[in-house]
């Protein structure tokens, strides 16, 4: 699990090196994406009108997308600590996950501070580490239903 890990935070660091230009185009490409799925007569738009509409949405995507990747990335830095943590309490594999995560976010944006086009924040910092914190509460939730459902099924001894 841990080259997991390792490589879901190459790529973020892949992604993070894209000049601000090229990182752009994509999130347009994935705005105008959305638009032909989801919205009735997008086809029938000009391409002035498409890409407006590309615009609209284009931070909000920016944004869903750095809180998602830092939510599968707090899951694998989880699982990755499992032999780690096995003794330890109970929500301290959780927490030092989240911490983890949030350490990474910060160099992440730092990186971006050199990269041409791109911003580092602290705005980020803190929407990446709520999508990891999002991510891990998710995972506790549905352990904790795996859980229970496992305690059911098993005989009365």
């Amino acid at each position: 699990m841990r080259i997991l890990a390792v490589s879901w935070m190459i790529m973020i660091f892949g992604f993070s090196a894209t000049e601000g230009n090229e990182s752009s185009e994509t999130s347009h490409w994935v705005g105008r994406a959305i638009g032909r799925v989801f919205v009735s007569g997008f086809s029938e738009m000009s391409v002035e009108e498409q890409n407006e509409w590309a615009d609209r949405i284009d931070y909000p995507i920016r944004k869903a997308a750095h809180a998602s990747e830092y939510a599968v990335l707090a899951i694998l830095i989880f699982f990755a600590l499992e032999e780690t943590f096995a003794d330890k309490g109970k929500y301290l594999r959780y927490l030092t996950s989240l911490l983890l995560t949030a350490l990474y976010a910060g160099s992440d944006e730092f990186h971006q501070l050199f990269v041409p086009g791109r911003a580092g924040t602290l705005f980020d910092v803190g929407v990446d580490t709520m999508g990891a914190t999002v991510g891990l509460f998710i995972l506790w939730l549905i352990r904790r239903r795996i859980l229970r459902r496992r305690e059911k099924k098993a005989p009365d001894t």
